[in-house]
Parts: structure tokens; sequence; C-alpha cells
């Protein structure tokens, strides 16, 4: 019986592709992904610091309501200070409920991430999950004065037509398949949409809700992949996004590690790095010759 695949990419090593160069002749985009989500009160999903009671839960969503609150200023200020350029993932529920923490953060990228963290686009229908990119894109559209050209799923969850669904609304990259160090092309029924590599394990859910990791360890794992990255660029282009959620890292104990990882990749990196966005690394590989990007 053949193994079912999904049709969207070939296979395609990394070291049997193309070399190219970022803009300036940069080897390695870093970048900060920035998740700015919103939950439901008393309903839906949610991640959880603790295991959950019956609705409403009070511990988990205030636990989640901090990083809007809190953490998320701190985490601007030091990206103020290291001069770290950010890329939002956005709830257009935050607009209307804590525009403040978007204000904060003036000339970032702004990637389109749903209406709320509390719901899965992939468990919905065509029509219904139609209805979810476009209602996104019209409130992101009205903060921003453009089209958002880029989009993460909540909970990065995707449909088998998600893909077919977001280059049909309009959009020119996603994030939600980390498989790669480099930017790929994805085929969708009316064209092909930019894959942007975008991290499950540089991610503080995964790795200090799943896996119970603290701060320090974290902090570590960001350091030791710039390191290798850094290394590695001389032979080819890699992309090295850090996902990061306010309620996660913007709690005191933990801020200090990442300040420490942060400092670090600033004050190590090489003339061949390029700190950017998720959307300078989609402009920048979509203008590249065909066939470069695989």
């Amino acid at each position: 019986m053949p193994v079912p695949t999904h049709n969207r990419y070939p296979y395609s090593p990394i070291a049997e592709r193309p070399v190219y160069d970022w803009p300036q002749a940069k080897r390695l985009a870093v970048y900060i992904a920035l998740n700015l989500e919103w939950f439901s009160f008393g309903e839906g999903l949610g991640a959880e610091l603790a295991p959950g009671g019956p609705q409403p839960d009070v511990l988990n969503y205030a636990w989640r309501d901090y990083g809007n609150r809190v953490g998320v200023f701190r985490l601007a200020e030091l990206f103020a200070e290291l001069k770290l350029p950010v890329t939002l993932l956005v709830n257009s529920a935050m607009l209307e409920h804590a525009p403040q923490a978007l204000a904060a953060f003036p000339g970032a990228d702004i990637v389109g991430h749903g209406r709320s963290n509390s719901e899965r686009q992939g468990t919905l229908s065509e029509t219904d999950e139609r209805a979810l990119i476009d209602e996104t894109t019209r409130v992101l559209e009205r903060h921003c004065g453009q089209h958002p050209r880029g989009w993460l799923g909540p909970w990065i969850s995707q449909s088998p037509r998600t893909p077919d669904l977001l280059q049909e609304a309009g959009y020119a990259y996603l994030l939600d398949w980390c498989h790669d160090d480099q930017p790929t092309w994805m085929k969708t029924r009316k064209g092909r949409i930019l894959s942007v590599p975008y991290p499950q394990e540089l991610n503080d859910i995964p790795q200090i809700v799943a896996r119970k990791r603290e701060g320090a360890d974290f902090a570590d794992m960001i350091v030791d992949a710039f390191d290798v990255m850094q290394d590695e660029c001389a032979q080819r282009p890699l992309v090295m996004g850090v996902a990061l959620h306010p309620y996660v890292v913007g709690q005191p104990h933990r801020f200090k590690h990442l300040k420490r990882a942060l400092a670090h990749i600033v004050g190590k990196a090489s003339e061949k790095v390029w700190f950017t966005t998720s959307g300078e690394v989609a402009k920048h590989a979509t203008a590249l010759p065909a066939g470069t990007v695989p």
C-alpha cells in the first residue's frame, strides 16, 4: 500500500541545494517571533500551567492574561534595548481587548494568527476556515493599513486545505510547517505559497510548558543553536527563528535567562548575521531567481 503524502513539496536535501545570500551578503537570518494571543474566558482551548479544572478555569486563564498585562511590556523593553526587530504573530482579538500590547512594538512585522488561541482552525469546515482567515485579515488590515503577508495558524493547526485558502486569500507565506532551515515553496491548488522556517524546538511552549524545562535550559538552547548555525552558515544560508510567548518567558525568573541568551546572540553576531523579520525573509526568498528556493 502506498504511504500517504501531502504532495505540497518534494524531498530536498539541504546540502544539495543552490547556495545564495541574504541581503548585503548575510548568511544567517535571525528573527524573533512573539505570539500575542487572546484566550476566551470560560470556554475553549488554552495552554495550561496546571491541569485545568471546570470552567471557568481561572488559574490557567489568569496565568495567560499575565502575559498581555505585564510580560509583553517587559519583552518590548528588552527588544528595544537590544535593537532587535520583532515579528508579531497576532490574534485579531488582541486588537479589541489589548491594543496597547501591539502598540508597544512600533514598526513591528505583523503576521496573522487567527482570531484567538481558544480555537483550532484545522477542525473547521472549508467555509468556516475561509471565514476565520477573512475575518482575521480584515481586522489586521484596519490596524496595519495593509494586508498581512504571513500567517501562523492558532495552535499551528491546519486542515488539508489551509495552504490553498491562505494563498487564495492573498497571503505570501506561512509559518506552520516546521520542516526546514531554509524557506521552501509549497504547492497550492491555484499556485504556490512560501513556507518560512518557524521553530518547534526554540519555542518556549514545547520546551517549558510541555517538556518542563526551565528558563536557563531554554536560554542555553538558543545560545547553542545560534553558535552552531553561525558556523554552518559559511556553507549555506539559514534561518533561525525564536518563538516566544509573553505569559511564559515574560515571567521574571525566565526573562532573566532569555535576556542573557539574546544578549549573547547580539554580542557574538558576525558580519554574516542578519537580524530581521519573517516578512523580510519571505520577501527576499520570493525575489530570488527561479529554482533557487526549492
